[in-house]
């Protein structure tokens, strides 16, 4: 007979607390896991660490060749691709002090036009190594410095003249003579029209970038300068008689002069309003301001007025010089405006395929 074991023994004790230990150990196991588990799934996807990357920028070289000679002047090396053609004319001074940036003109042909200063390098790139032809444009000076000289001078030659100097006109002569009111209109208007240029340059105007030649402002000088004098010594002469019709021609002709000087500011203001605004996509249109109502028929109007503050004054004053001079204005003011209304051609066809560029249906 089989002895059924007593389980109060000391060995059935001892295997139940080993099997009680094994499942104890496995339960543990098995919750740690668990734990483990909701630890990696509340951390969320486990991202791979990112790769390093290498980036590599690519330079220029700017070989800048005389355009007279064929010769290479030198090479500009290490310019990034966002550099701009006005910072390689800096690091082109740097190699040859004596040629500053402002009298540097680069072409990308031997024929072609002078590239401007915010032409990128990367755009004229076909290689690494961009060829660029040199031209001394000689001694230049800014826009705002020409136009304030050149405006500056015939205001204040044409007050020594109104005050009557005794180096330019005779003493006895000029106490004797009467002055007519005219000749202190024309001088309130003369210096009206320099004045109110004068403070457009510096505070309306927005010139382009660049430069120009001072020969340039040499030539301009000595052609206002000039009919300025010859205008002022006739006008403030003693011996001036007035116009031939008198009061009414001298008033109707002013009147006609500070319109057209108010239309020319307003003109102005418009131009530099749309600038400033960045909106040139479409051909400045008319406001409220009546003396804007000018854009309907021409492309230029501010050449328009100013051609008709010159024809006003000569009427105004009914003197030979002032016609000689508004004459040459008017062609002038003419050839600037056919070029202009060229460009808005180009730009605004559908706008401006109807207007004149400066006078309806004579330019």
């Amino acid at each position: 007979m089989l002895k059924r074991q007593n389980p109060s023994t000391p060995e059935h004790r001892r295997d139940l607390a080993a099997h009680a230990g094994a499942l104890s150990m496995s339960h543990n196991d098995s919750r740690s896991f668990f734990n483990l588990s909701q630890l990696v799934l509340s951390a969320g996807q486990i991202k791979p660490s990112p790769a390093l990357k290498h980036s590599k920028i690519t330079y220029f070289e700017v070989e800048i060749v005389d355009v007279q000679s064929k010769k290479q002047i030198c090479i500009v090396d290490k310019v990034p691709p966002a550099s701009t053609l006005l910072d390689v004319k800096h690091k082109f001074h740097k190699a040859c002090p004596q040629w500053y940036p402002s009298r540097v003109g680069l072409q990308l042909e031997r024929n072609g036009p002078f590239l401007k200063d915010s032409v990128s390098v990367q755009s004229l790139a076909v290689s690494s190594i961009v060829t660029l032809y040199f031209t001394d444009l000689g001694q230049q000076v800014g826009w705002t410095t020409f136009f304030l000289t050149e405006y500056t001078g015939p205001l204040l030659i044409y007050l020594l003249f109104y005050i009557r100097l005794s180096t330019i006109y005779d003493q006895v002569e000029s106490r004797k003579n009467f002055r007519h009111p005219v000749v202190h209109l024309a001088c309130f208007c003369h210096c009206l029209h320099y004045i109110r240029h004068l403070l457009e340059t510096l505070f309306v105007h927005k010139f382009s970038e660049g430069h120009t030649p001072l020969k340039n402002m040499i030539k301009g000088c000595a052609f206002y300068w000039g009919f300025t004098s010859w205008i002022a010594y006739y006008i403030n002469h003693p011996r001036y008689t007035p116009p031939s019709f008198g009061h009414k021609q001298v008033s109707y002709a002013a009147l006609a002069f500070l319109m057209c000087e108010a239309g020319n500011h307003f003109i102005n203001v418009a131009l530099a309003q749309q600038t400033n605004s960045g909106n040139r996509t479409c051909f400045p249109s008319p406001t409220y301001n009546p003396f804007t109502w000018l854009f309907l028929l021409v492309s230029c109007p501010n050449y328009t007025y100013e051609a008709g503050s010159w024809i006003s004054f000569t009427v105004m004053t009914q003197t030979l010089p002032v016609g000689i001079f508004a004459f040459l204005m008017v062609i002038q003011m003419s050839l600037w405006a056919q070029k202009k209304h060229k460009l808005y051609l180009k730009r605004f066809y559908p706008e401006v395929r109807r207007k004149a560029a400066m006078v309806p249906i004579i330019f």
